[in-house]
């Protein structure tokens, strides 16, 4: 049996997560190898100073990781790991395909990449909310949904609420997660053959699928304060596109955020042109002080989404959309033929945790797991060398990284990779060539990170932007 004796002195959130956190940096470093005996329960508590309760909530979460495993009587022990870290059946790397993102290896272990809901203990709630479901439902749990239950439609209009505005409930649709809505919306309010304009950095898969299914891309200039409305109000003289996919509120990956002013002037030239509004607010729904949302300036013809996944939890894939009135029809069917409609138990377990307030506590943990974040990568980076430019937002769960020349964002990202760290340079970002320079890399904040690696993955960056001529070598 191990003597180890975390500190939970420094540290956010409640000791019972302070300690998972610290039993996780432990393997993870190789302090409590494979195998080890974790202290039993009561002495670990005494030795602490805590309840019993609060090590075993610990404990627990720690084996819901895969991390340990034990039965009573015999004790806990850390679980035997293989070479490529793979912890669980349902493995939050799959293994690699073509095409695939990147798999995790032991020379990359630090995947600054991923936006998903932060770990804030959150998995434990969400299964007994999914039992319960599973309970409650009957043979409904295990159909095909037939219908929209009201209580779903309800908990959407709760979760889109923001800036002032409430989404009528009868005009919200369930979807499996916002990317899955935007495809629905555009099946619905176009044809192959039409343009959707996006802006020219955003987040890449959307452009993609939507010009897998026939629609042209056209692009919009992207600015610090979002897209500009003389660029858009070109676009729509000149190519006619039948809608506009917009991320207003801290657009991934620059943040930027439309101001109100723009906002208006945006909505005018859609109205003229007569453009659908397609407004992805994932990201702004993680904000306390929302802008003006596009729906209640113009609720005729703008679509707004959400979700849980950078909140709540990415695996409940589960999100809504508040339609202009007579086009709900239209969005659920499109969603059934593109999606088959998606599991019953995922959005009855999201809808239980929106209406009992529990998913905005989750996120209110998630925010401020952010903020703390936010302030240390924003700090690191920018110390590292004077040249070095961050955007970023307490609300934000990535930062705008500027690097120094003589980097450019591949070399950038190589370098960080062979040193055990991923990113993502600008390049994965654009719809289009750009006709000017963007020095950029996004460096994600939340996703599976431990606070241990999360920090680690800012020093390997910190070292790379301070020497830059020393600390990659092209030449082979």
């Amino acid at each position: 049996m191990t003597n180890w004796l975390p500190d939970l002195k420094n540290g956010d959130g409640p000791l019972y997560l302070r300690l998972a956190g610290r039993i996780e940096d432990a393997i993870e470093t190789g302090t409590l190898p494979s195998g080890s005996k974790l202290p039993p329960q009561r002495n670990l508590a005494f030795d602490l100073g805590v309840t019993v309760g609060t090590v075993s909530r610990a404990y627990s979460i720690v084996r819901e990781r895969g991390l340990v495993s034990g039965e009573v009587g015999r004790g806990t022990y850390v679980s035997e790991r293989d070479s490529g870290d793979i912890r669980h059946s349902t493995t939050k790397y799959l293994p690699a395909m073509p095409g695939s993102e990147r798999p995790a290896t032991p020379q990359a272990a630090i995947p600054m990449t991923s936006t998903a809901a932060a770990d804030v203990g959150q998995g434990r709630l969400i299964t007994e909310m999914f039992s319960a479901a599973s309970v409650d439902t009957g043979y409904a749990g295990i159909d095909y949904i037939r219908s929209v239950p009201p209580s779903w439609q309800t908990a959407g209009s709760v979760w889109l609420a923001h800036g002032g505005w409430t989404p009528d409930p009868s005009l919200v649709v369930p979807v499996l997660g916002v990317h899955a809505g935007i495809m629905a919306v555009v099946s619905a309010v176009s044809a192959i053959g039409d343009r959707i304009a996006f802006e020219e950095l955003c987040y890449p898969a959307t452009p993609r699928a939507v010009a897998m299914t026939g629609r042209r891309i056209a692009r919009l200039k992207s600015t610090p304060d979002g897209i500009d409305p003389e660029n858009f109000e070109h676009v729509c003289a000149q190519q006619h596109p039948k809608a506009v996919v917009l991320v207003a509120t801290l657009n991934n990956p620059t943040l930027g955020t439309i101001p109100d002013e723009n906002r208006r002037r945006i909505i005018e030239i859609s109205r003229r042109y007569n453009v659908w509004i397609i407004e992805d607010n994932i990201f702004g729904g993680l904000k306390n002080d929302s802008p003006t949302p596009l729906a209640s300036l113009a609720p005729e013809r703008t679509f707004t989404l959400d979700g849980l996944s950078k909140s709540v939890s990415a695996g409940l894939r589960s999100g809504w959309v508040s339609c202009p009135p007579g086009y709900v029809t239209r969005v659920v069917n499109a969603h059934r033929l593109l999606t088959g409609g998606g599991p019953f138990l995922l959005k009855e377990t999201s809808t239980r945790l929106v209406l009992s307030r529990e998913a905005h506590k989750i996120r209110d943990n998630v925010r401020r797991v952010i903020a703390t974040r936010a302030k240390l990568a924003t700090e690191t980076l920018s110390n590292a060398h004077p040249e070095a430019g961050v955007r970023s937002d307490p609300d934000c769960p990535f930062v705008w990284l500027t690097v120094p020349e003589p980097w450019l964002p591949g070399t950038f990202c190589k370098a960080a990779q062979e040193a055990g760290v991923i990113v993502e340079g600008a390049d994965e970002y654009k719809v289009a060539s750009l006709d000017y320079p963007c020095p950029n890399v996004r460096v994600s904040l939340t996703g599976p990170l431990t606070d241990i690696k999360f920090e680690r993955g800012l020093s390997v960056l910190a070292d790379l932007l301070s020497s830059p001529a020393l600390n990659f070598d092209s030449i082979e």
